[in-house]
């Protein structure tokens, strides 16, 4: 299951709780880059966006490939709108994810000014981004059309993550029950 959405969504946060309610495993794509390749901040000042992304996408591959059950996935703020060409078959791979019916956009706003100020509010607490406020309202602003131009399940994020949990686990019940045969 793939949680997509900008940073401060809540990907992580109620992703673990539904993981856990499910009985799977979590992944925190921005953890797992961490792990293996090093701090976002660093790498995107030493090697450029570009790059960042284009190892992001080689992670999530890695994860994807060493999966051996059943996973919620909370990827990258931004891995969904990445340009089409950051790596070869990125685009390919994009709307494989899209398409995929355990796959929802989280978001704390429907709207660009709600979204806004809740994202701004949730990234500017997080120590390994040194973030700053205009600099994320630009950046939700940038993507946020992008985002809501997503084909795929929407989960509102301004409940409590336990209430973003259920509907998140209530998706992959919903899902799960449509893939598997009746009696």
């Amino acid at each position: 299951m793939h949680l997509v959405g900008p940073g401060g969504a809540g990907k992580t946060t109620a992703g673990r709780l539904a993981a856990q309610a499910l009985g799977w495993q979590f992944v925190d794509l921005d953890t797992r880059f961490m792990h293996e390749v090093g701090g976002i901040a660093e790498c995107i000042d030493t090697h450029g966006h570009r790059h960042y992304a284009q190892c992001n996408v080689a992670t999530y591959r890695r994860v994807r490939a060493g999966a051996s059950r059943p996973t919620v996935l909370a990827l990258s703020s931004g891995f969904m709108v990445y340009p089409p060409d950051i790596t070869e078959d990125y685009e390919e791979l994009r709307r494989t994810i899209e398409s995929d019916p355990l796959t929802a956009l989280l978001m704390p706003g429907w709207t660009l000014e709600a979204c806004t100020e809740r994202i701004v509010q949730r990234q500017l607490a997080r120590p390994y981004l040194r973030a700053d406020a205009a600099r994320e309202r630009q950046r939700i602003r940038e993507r946020f059309p992008l985002y809501m131009a997503l084909r795929c399940a929407r989960i509102g994020t301004d409940a409590p993550p336990e209430a973003v949990a259920a509907d998140i686990t209530r998706l992959a019940h919903t899902v799960h029950s449509r893939r598997t045969p009746g009696p």
